[in-house]
């Protein structure tokens, strides 16, 4: 894949201010003006990206500019601007800039903060996963085709982004009908003695054991490249002449193979919309808004074939308008993902051109964005917006649902509001061994999996001691949070040079030899802005609104009294306890301020906290298994200072096990691959203790 060209035009040169907060007549809009009137005298014309900053250092908003001081100034005239971005101008104490060379530069380095910080006040695309790519492996004489997610190595072909695990697995289930390449590990495929089932079931051509020659793969390899590169047409006319061939032949076996291999290449361009002919590679965007949310669906189409689709919400989109929020999503979206050449889009944007400019610049080839107005090309984006508008509809029905649960359960504990944010805790062991504690959360969105989070209990802790599990975790849990918080209310003030590096450097087109030019102008504010809700001044949305936590009074003192001593306040702690006989529907809830009570039976409130206890049960009992699971594969070799994954490897190569290792001399060990002197004699060593190294 190409990689994003440098933007070494870069150059950096900062510069740092305190200033005083102005009051103008105890109007904290005017304050923020002032704030922003006072930056505007050392601000450049030059293009840049600016940050307006919280009283508690959050970053409230980020823009990018052609001219800074131009741009920056429309925000002192309060007359024109919105009650949204007055809002923003009140709430301002500090501002940031960073200059660029070009508006192109501005415009990437925005959607890299964007991401990076998340400002409230922005269009912000909630996406945090990795999709998922096809490699091809091309270090090995019998290269094998797989799923890849993470970063992309040296040795390897790849082909993607597909939508998710599910679109990629069906490409690789198609690729060994079609091409017989193998799918199984390096490793397996040495150990191989005799051919698997997928041989057999003519899902590969088995050159572990020789039923193929090199020479042979290697042209289902090409073939398979020529596929994926879009070139099917070749390939499905070298099929139908070879199966034409062997039926001449009278080997109808092998005719009715390449015939099922035909087949298997048509089902993946049975139709036009999903499949489309005109598009080689691109993506497919489209957005719809009803009330006051949006959709934006992305249909990924490579080598002329559908990779998949899939739709993002993004947020604090009302009063936004469908160009805005889709040009705010794509320089997002493309942050961390080369863009492929051509974009087709349902609705036309201001600063289109612009746009297409960065994007190519993160490709590091042209990349054209187009709103396509007859033939395929307009139907395929029919279809995306069609898409996003269903989707649309069922989260807001979902929505609207999950609204009313939890307004069930601030009417239930005696909430001023509805919760934002539920956590729920649990444990899981078994008679004391691998303990884990994990937290899952709850919200206006239903389950926010990106949140939930895993404790691997340090101790000491007397085995099966629940209590003690508990209040590690949440020690660690608020116990950071905690800490945090009072780091941002401390004092507001600007991210460092490095700090501006590091986003640099993290942004996939800016180059590490690329230097950001940055006037940062800072205002100290004189107070921390007071806590809401009871939540400690400086907590972030992550300060949850309920706690819920499985057991029964015992429980429920336990946890408070944790809580009590860590100082956190704000929070609702409910303890939910199994009924009678352990009966779902006759559960106990225990809480301050009331005494134990439960509810109806069928009342969807019940329900609701029956899901979000057993969805904790859940996550807590898959967490506590795959940490066995690795316990039970985890090797001595792991504890030798210097062995990782590939020396660990060579020497259970070479000496077929831990123990082989443990029983070899030295000059062994200082034989093996990859193993010099020095580790070798520390390997010796860990396995003989008194041994002094004579």
């Amino acid at each position: 894949m190409p990689e994003p060209s440098d933007l070494s035009a870069t150059e950096t040169h900062e510069q740092e201010a305190s200033l005083p907060v102005e009051e103008t007549g105890g109007v904290p809009t005017q304050r923020g003006v002032g704030v922003i009137a006072e930056a505007l005298k050392t601000m450049p014309l030059s293009p840049g990206v600016y940050r307006m900053i919280g009283s508690t250092g959050e970053v409230l908003y980020v823009g990018k500019a052609r001219a800074l001081k131009k741009r920056v100034t429309s925000y002192t005239q309060l007359s024109r601007l919105p009650e949204r971005i007055r809002r923003m101008v009140s709430e301002t104490v500090a501002m940031e800039i960073v200059t660029t060379h070009t508006e192109a530069e501005a415009l990437l380095l925005e959607a890299n903060y964007i991401k990076r910080m998340k400002p409230r006040f922005n269009i912000l695309l909630r996406d945090d996963k990795t999709y998922p790519w096809l490699v091809l492996t091309e270090q090995h004489p019998f290269p094998q085709i797989a799923k890849h997610r993470g970063k992309m190595e040296k040795g390897a072909s790849y082909w993607g982004p597909f939508a998710s695990a599910w679109a990629v697995n069906q490409t690789v289930a198609i690729m060994q009908r079609v091409f017989l390449l193998r799918t199984c590990t390096d490793s397996m495929f040495a150990s191989r003695t005799r051919p698997c089932l997928l041989f057999q079931i003519k899902r590969c051509s088995a050159p572990c054991v020789d039923r193929i020659s090199q020479e042979d793969y290697a042209h289902l390899v090409t073939q398979a490249r020529e596929f994926l590169s879009g070139n099917d047409k070749e390939i499905k006319a070298e099929f139908a002449a070879e199966m034409e061939r062997a039926a001449e032949a009278l080997d109808y076996e092998r005719a009715a193979m390449l015939r099922d291999r035909i087949r298997a290449l048509a089902q993946m361009q049975d139709s036009n919309v999903v499949n489309p002919a005109s598009i080689g590679d691109g993506d497919v965007i489209a957005v719809w808004q009803d009330a006051g949310q949006a959709c934006i669906q992305v249909f990924f189409i490579r080598g002329g074939r559908n990779n998949g689709n899939r739709a993002f919400f993004p947020a604090h989109t009302r009063d936004e308008t469908d160009a805005d929020i889709l040009q705010a999503f794509l320089a997002q979206f493309y942050d961390d993902k080369p863009p492929p050449p051509l974009v087709l889009v349902n609705c036309e944007m201001p600063e289109e051109t612009l746009l297409a400019e960065a994007l190519s610049i993160r490709r590091g080839r042209k990349v054209e964005i187009l709103r396509p107005q007859r033939g395929e090309r307009r139907e395929v984006v029919e279809h995306a917006e069609t898409n996003a508008r269903e989707a649309l509809e069922r989260k807001l029905a979902e929505s609207a649902g999950q609204a009313k649960l939890l307004e069930g359960v601030a009417k239930a504990f005696g909430l001023s509001a509805p919760p934002l944010r539920i956590e729920v805790y649990d444990n899981s062991h078994i008679m004391g061994t691998n303990p884990y504690g994990v937290m899952i959360v709850g919200g206006p969105e239903g389950f926010e999996r990106r949140a939930y989070r895993k404790y691997g209990i340090k101790g000491p802790i007397t085995p099966g001691d629940d209590f003690a599990m508990m209040r590690e975790v949440l020690e660690r849990r608020f116990g950071r949070a905690l800490r945090e918080a009072a780091e941002k209310a401390g004092a507001v003030s600007g991210e460092d040079v490095a700090g501006e590096a590091e986003a640099e450097d993290a942004s996939p087109g800016l180059s590490s030899r690329a230097k950001t030019s940055s006037n940062a102008v800072v205002s100290e504010a004189k107070s921390v802005a007071p806590s809401s809700a009871g939540r400690p001044a400086g907590a972030g949305a992550d300060w949850p609104d309920v706690l819920l936590i499985d057991g029964g009074a015992g429980q429920f003192s336990a946890v408070r009294s944790v809580l009590d001593a860590l100082g956190v306040s704000g929070v609702k702690l409910v303890a939910i306890a199994k009924g009678p006989d352990r009966d779902a529907g006759r559960e106990w809830f225990h809480t301050d301020d009331q005494p134990p009570f439960q509810f109806e039976p069928r009342d969807p409130v019940l329900y609701y906290l029956q899901r979000l206890r057993d969805e904790a049960h859940r996550f807590a009992i898959t967490t506590h298994r795959a940490g066995r699971s690795k316990a039970l594969v985890k090797s001595e070799l792991d504890d030798i200072p210097g062995i990782g994954a590939a020396r660990k490897r060579a020497l259970l190569n070479r000496f077929g096990s831990a123990r082989g290792v443990s029983q070899a001399g030295l000059t062994e060990l200082e034989a093996a691959p990859g193993i010099n002197r020095e580790t070798a004699r520390s390997i010796y060593g860990h396995f003989h203790p008194g041994w002094t190294g004579g």
